[in-house]
C-alpha cells in the first residue's frame, strides 16, 4: 500500500532524470549570467512554484514558503518552547488595561530598498487590512479601535474589546511597506470591487524586510533570493540564536512530482526537499550518507466526526463505543508505520503549553477482544440490543450481527466518508479499518472514499453525512480553533461547526476564552474546554503525523528543527555550507 514513494518504478525515474536534465541546461546558464553559482547558494527543491507574490491574496503553501522569507512580523515563535519573542519588535508588549491599549517598541530595522522601517508601516499595514477588509487577516485586525505612533519605533493599539488573539495573531501579521503600498491602495480603492482590485495586484518585486530578497522568478523553472544586505538580524542574537544569513541566496526549483524531486535530492541537484515525505521514500534516503532525513512534529490533526444533527450519532453512548472500538495504535503502527502520534484532543500533544494532559483517553491499552467488550458493555446499557450480540453468554466475543437502536428499530447501514486511496491512501485505510472494526460490534458501517472537494462539500455545507475522516494539516499554535470548530452559533451552512455541536456551557467557556487576556487563566479554559469535548466527542481526534524531511548534510549544516519542520526562518537565518561551518 505504501510503496507509492519507491524510486524502483523504471518509467517514472527514468522521465524525472530526463526533466532533472533538461531543468539543468535550462537554469543554470541564466543563474550563471545574474551570479556565480557557488556553494553559497542552497537549493531548494519544492512541488509546485507559487501562485502569486501578493501577500494579501498567497494562502497556497507554495507561496507562503517564499514570502516568510521576505515579510517579517513583529513577533515569532522561538523553536524550543515556541514562546512568541520580538522580532522586528524590540521588546516583549506593554499592557495598560486601563486604556485596552498595548505599547510595542521597534528594533532598528531597514527596508531592503535601503529605507527605514517604521512605525508608520506597522500602522499602515493595519488600516489597510481593516479599510479593505482583507479575508486572510481581518478577523485579527477588527478588534483594534485604533493605532497610534507617538514617534517612529513605538506603536500604540487601542483594543475595541480584550482578545487574546491579538498577541498571537495580530502581532504576528506580515508587516508591509508603507511607501510600497500606500500609492498602489489609493488607486484601486477609486475603482470597483477595491478589495478584489488589491488582490489581483501583481507583486513582482516585493520590498523585503527578511533575511532575503527577491533576484529573479524564471516562471516554470526556479525562483532566486539573495541575502538581503539590509537584513535587521545579521550578526544579532535574537532568543539565543545568533542569525546571519549565512548563505548568499536559495534557488528554489519546482518539480511537480516527489518521485521527480526526491531523485534530484539524492543526486545532490537539490540541497533539500522542502515537503513532507512519505514513508515508502525513506529507507533509500536513510541509507544515502549523504542526506539526513530530520523527524518533526507538526500542529496537525486528523480525526473522525460525528453528525450530531442525526441519531444514532447524536448519542453519546454510540459516540463512545465508537472512539473504543478505533485502536489507534494500530494506526500508528500498521497505517502510518510509525510516522505519526496518536492524538488524545484537538489540540495536538506537540502543542504542548496548550494542551491538556489529562483528556480521557478511549480504549488505551485494549486488545481487540476487550475493545468489543468494553464497547458492547456501553452499547448494551443504553438499551441497544442485537439479534446475535458480539459476545455471548459465556463472555466470548463473537460476530455480532444486526444491533437494533433503543427505539426498537434496526440500525441503517450509514457511511464513512473519506479521502479517495490516490489523495491520501492512510485516511483512505483508516475508514476501512473503522468499517472493519465496527462489523464485529454488528454495526452496519461502509467506509465510502470521495473526492475530497465533493467530501468538503458534503461535510461543511450540504452537512449530508454520517461520519468523515478529515484533517487539519496545518493547525494554528494559537488554540482559537478550538472556539470555532465547536461554538454552537458556527453551526450554519460553510460554518467551522461541521459536526452540529451544540452546547451552551461550552460556548460560555469558548467565548470567555477568546478574551482572556492572562496567559494562565486562558490556558485554565482552553484546558476545561478540551474536557468537555472528549467527554462528548463530537470528533474523535486519531492522529497527528510526523513530519519527514530530507536534507544534504554532506552540503549545509545548521538546520533547527521544530514543530514544523526545518524550514523556518531560524533555520534559514543560521545554515551555512559545510565547507565554511566551525
Amino acid at each position: 500500500m505504501l510503496k507509492t514513494g519507491k524510486l524502483l518504478r523504471k518509467p517514472c525515474y527514468y522521465v524525472a532524470i530526463f526533466l532533472l536534465l533538461l531543468a539543468g541546461l535550462y537554469i543554470y546558464p541564466s543563474l550563471c549570467g545574474s551570479m556565480a553559482y557557488a556553494a553559497g547558494l542552497i537549493k531548494i527543491g519544492l512541488l509546485e512554484e507559487p501562485k502569486t507574490l501578493n501577500i494579501w491574496l498567497a494562502s497556497d503553501v507554495w507561496s507562503s514558503k517564499v514570502l516568510g522569507r521576505i515579510y517579517q512580523s513583529l513577533y515569532i515563535r522561538e523553536p524550543r518552547n515556541l514562546k512568541l519573542i520580538p522580532w522586528l519588535a524590540q521588546e516583549d508588549p506593554v499592557y495598560d488595561p486601563a486604556t485596552l491599549s498595548y505599547t510595542v517598541k521597534l528594533r532598528p530595522a531597514t527596508w531592503s530598498d535601503g529605507s527605514e522601517l517604521t512605525s508608520a508601516d506597522v500602522a499602515f499595514t493595519g488600516h489597510l487590512i481593516k479599510t479593505f477588509k482583507i479575508p486572510r487577516f481581518l478577523s485579527n485586525w477588527e478588534f483594534i479601535k485604533k493605532i497610534e505612533t507617538p514617534d517612529k519605533h513605538t506603536v500604540r493599539f487601542l483594543l475595541k474589546r480584550p482578545k487574546a488573539i491579538f498577541l498571537t495573531r495580530t502581532l504576528t501579521t506580515p508587516i508591509v511597506q508603507k511607501k510600497r503600498w500606500e500609492a498602489i491602495a489609493a488607486n484601486v480603492e477609486k475603482l470597483e470591487k477595491p478589495l478584489l482590485r488589491l488582490l489581483k495586484y501583481k507583486v513582482e518585486t516585493p520590498v523585503s524586510s527578511g533575511p532575503f530578497v527577491l533576484k529573479e522568478w524564471r516562471k516554470g523553472a526556479y525562483l532566486f533570493l539573495e541575502k538581503n544586505k539590509h537584513f535587521f538580524g545579521k550578526g544579532k542574537e535574537i532568543g539565543g540564536h545568533l542569525l546571519g544569513p549565512h548563505i548568499d541566496g536559495i534557488i528554489f526549483k519546482f518539480f511537480g512530482t516527489t518521485d521527480a524531486a526526491v531523485l534530484a535530492l539524492k543526486k545532490g541537484s537539490i540541497d533539500m526537499f522542502w515537503w513532507g515525505l512519505q514513508p515508502g521514500y525513506l529507507k533509500d534516503l536513510e541509507d544515502d550518507k549523504g542526506i539526513r532525513v530530520f523527524t518533526s512534529e507538526k500542529s496537525a490533526l486528523y480525526y473522525m466526526g460525528f453528525n450530531l444533527r442525526k441519531k444514532p450519532y447524536d448519542d453519546i453512548h454510540f459516540r463512545k463505543a465508537v472512539a473504543i472500538s478505533t485502536d489507534k495504535d494500530f494506526i500508528i503502527k500498521r497505517i502510518l508505520q510509525g510516522y505519526a502520534v496518536i492524538a488524545d484532543s484537538i489540540v495536538p500533544s506537540s502543542n504542548a503549553f496548550w494542551y491538556d494532559p489529562g483528556v480521557p483517553r478511549y480504549g488505551e491499552g485494549l486488545n481487540r477482544k476487550d475493545r468489543i467488550r468494553e464497547a458492547y458493555k456501553i452499547l448494551r446499557e443504553a438499551g441497544y440490543t442485537w439479534e446475535h450480540p458480539p459476545v455471548n453468554a459465556g463472555g466470548e466475543v463473537v460476530q455480532g450481527k444486526n444491533i437494533i437502536l433503543p427505539d426498537g428499530r434496526p440500525m441503517e447501514t450509514f457511511t464513512i466518508l473519506a479521502p479517495p486511496a490516490d489523495y491520501d491512501p492512510q485516511r483512505a485505510m483508516v475508514g476501512i479499518m473503522v468499517q472493519e472494526w465496527l462489523r464485529m460490534l454488528g454495526i452496519p458501517a461502509v467506509s465510502k472514499p470521495m473526492p475530497l472537494g465533493s467530501l468538503i462539500q458534503h461535510v461543511k455545507t450540504r452537512h449530508q453525512f454520517d461520519l468523515f475522516v478529515l484533517g487539519y494539516g496545518n493547525l494554528s499554535l494559537d488554540p482559537d480553533y478550538l472556539r470555532n470548530f465547536f461554538i454552537s452559533r458556527n453551526d450554519k451552512p460553510k460554518g467551522w461547526n461541521t459536526c452540529g455541536y451544540c452546547n451552551s456551557r461550552f460556548d460560555r467557556i469558548a467565548d470567555a476564552s477568546a478574551d482572556a487576556m492572562n496567559l494562565e487563566k486562558r490556558r485554565e479554559l482552553i484546558w476545561e474546554m478540551q474536557r468537555i469535548i472528549m467527554g462528548e466527542l463530537p470528533w474523535i481526534p486519531l492522529y497527528s503525523p510526523k513530519l519527514a524531511e530530507g536534507a544534504r548534510q554532506d552540503k549545509f549544516t545548521g538546520w533547527v528543527t521544530m514543530v514544523g519542520g526545518i524550514g523556518n526562518t531560524w533555520s534559514f537565518c543560521q545554515i551555512k555550507p559545510k565547507m565554511q561551518a566551525r
